[in-house]
């Protein structure tokens, strides 16, 4: 049963037991599925203020964070101990195309070309650490919500909102993929 567990699930297998926490949640406890809230929860309970945004009773939403606490400690227990030795699997093609751009270690879960500590202390990192993070805070903010709120959540509560910012998330990853990323490697190599 361990090796079972071990290996790499095909998409369907994961996609059908992630889909399945939205029904549980609301069969549970009447909760919605999402993790960017998460946030502002920890900064409600740390940074008391008198900012308005962080001025309610986060306590009710603890349940959140709970959430988000078990899903670092599986991440973690997956890692440690149900990891798979096998190397990634990456299409050639992706490699090719990345080896282009100068990525060229994929030795690990993330190229050390792009997210090494030399890398990361760069003008690269910076950008893709510090002006990425931002992008992702602001459009998750901006749209009222992760991809994972909107694309699990949202949509299978037939949201039109969820559908339109899912379908804006899609064409930004398109976007940065296929344009920004090529534009960005040029600048700063």
């Amino acid at each position: 049963m361990l090796e079972i567990i071990k290996q790499p699930w095909p998409w369907y297998v994961s996609g059908i037991l992630i889909g399945l926490t939205v029904p549980a949640l609301l069969l549970i406890g009447n909760k919605s599925f999402g993790v960017s809230s998460s946030l502002r929860h920890i900064c409600a309970a740390c940074l008391p203020s008198k900012i308005p945004f962080f001025s309610y009773n986060w306590k009710k939403e603890i349940w959140n964070l709970f959430f988000v606490a078990g899903i670092l400690l599986g991440g973690f227990i997956a890692v440690q101990l149900l990891s798979n030795p096998e190397p990634i699997q990456i299409a050639a093609s992706t490699k090719a195309q990345l080896a282009a751009l100068g990525v060229k270690d994929f030795s690990g879960l993330m190229p050390m070309d792009l997210f090494g500590v030399d890398q990361i202390l760069s003008l690269k990192g910076l950008i893709f650490m510090v002006i990425g993070g931002f992008a992702v805070g602001f459009g998750t903010r901006y749209a009222g919500g992760c991809t994972s709120g909107h694309a699990i959540m949202g949509l299978s509560n037939l949201q039109l909102p969820s559908l339109i910012a899912t379908i804006s998330f899609m064409v930004g990853g398109f976007v940065s993929t296929w344009v920004l990323l090529p534009i960005i490697f040029k600048l700063i190599a």
